[in-house]
Parts: structure tokens; C-alpha cells; sequence
């Protein structure tokens, strides 16, 4: 009986050797893609007119409630931009992107690097914007972009939206 007992166990284990050696070898994984740099911003000219908090408020045709913009143009490049709807009797709803502004000439650009606390993909245009500067003094920005004319008036240092 012992006799069969060690014969059982070494077919069983002839088997699970001959199976082992037939299973497909799994293909080493390809090295990872290094992740791309995010990009450094670049520190505002000194005493640049655009440094500061902007707040827009708007009303487009047949949406109820008023749009609210504020970009917050940092000294050291970066910036962010908080877009919210306050419609009758709804709540808030808000978008919160952040990331490097630069100026080339009379066009401000900002570069969204985070939205909504998530990374972008660098590489997707929709994450750029451009606007060209019409004005910019101590009290009023005035920019001409895509969807059209963005008015906006100086806050103080630390002002954001109320939710």
C-alpha cells in the first residue's frame, strides 16, 4: 500500500512538473514611460500690471445665473483660476484649475497644469489659453480671448469666491 501511495505521488508530481514546464512563460513587462516633467512657471516681470486677483462676473444668453470668474495672477508664474455658476435657488457649482501664467507681448497665457486637484494631460491644447491684453491697470483688466471679451476688476490680496 505504501508502495502505491509513493507511486501516486510521484506520477502526480511527473504530471505537475510536465504541466509547469507546457505553461506559457509571462513576457517581461515593458520598462514604465517616465512621467512628463511638469513644467516650472517663470517669475512675472517686476511691477507687471497683471499680477493680482481678477474677478469677472458674467451672464451668457439663455443660461440662468451669473458666471464667476476669478484668476489669481501670481508674482512667482503660477496662477489659478476658480469658475463658478450661482444660479436662484441652486447651489454653487464650480471649477478650480491652477498652473503658470506668462505674457508674451500683449498675450496672456495661462497653462493649466491641475484641474480640480487632478493632473492634466500636458499635451491636450484645452489645457492652454490665450488672451490678448487690451487693458490692464490698477483697477481694471480687459482681455480678449476665444469665447470673447472677459472685463474684470481688481480684488484684494487673498479675496476668493464664496461657495
Amino acid at each position: 500500500m505504501d508502495r502505491i501511495r509513493i507511486h501516486a505521488w510521484a506520477a502526480c508530481a511527473a504530471v505537475l512538473g510536465t504541466l509547469a514546464a507546457c505553461a506559457p512563460i509571462k513576457p517581461a513587462q515593458p520598462p514604465a514611460e517616465p512621467a512628463t516633467a511638469r513644467p516650472s512657471c517663470v517669475a512675472a516681470v517686476a511691477g507687471d500690471p497683471l499680477v493680482g486677483n481678477w474677478l469677472s462676473v458674467s451672464s451668457q444668453k439663455g443660461v440662468a445665473g451669473a458666471l464667476r470668474t476669478l484668476y489669481t495672477l501670481n508674482p512667482d508664474g503660477t496662477m489659478s483660476y476658480v469658475e463658478q455658476i450661482k444660479r436662484p435657488r441652486a447651489p454653487s457649482q464650480g471649477l478650480y484649475e491652477s498652473g503658470c501664467w506668462s505674457r508674451d507681448g500683449q498675450t496672456l497665457i495661462l497653462r493649466t497644469l491641475e484641474s480640480n486637484g487632478s493632473p492634466v494631460n500636458l499635451d491636450d491644447p484645452i489645457y492652454t489659453n490665450r488672451y490678448r491684453v487690451d487693458r490692464a491697470n490698477a483697477t481694471e483688466l480687459r482681455l480678449q480671448g476665444p469665447d470673447g471679451a472677459v472685463k474684470a476688476r481688481r480684488m484684494s490680496p487673498g479675496y476668493r469666491l464664496p461657495f
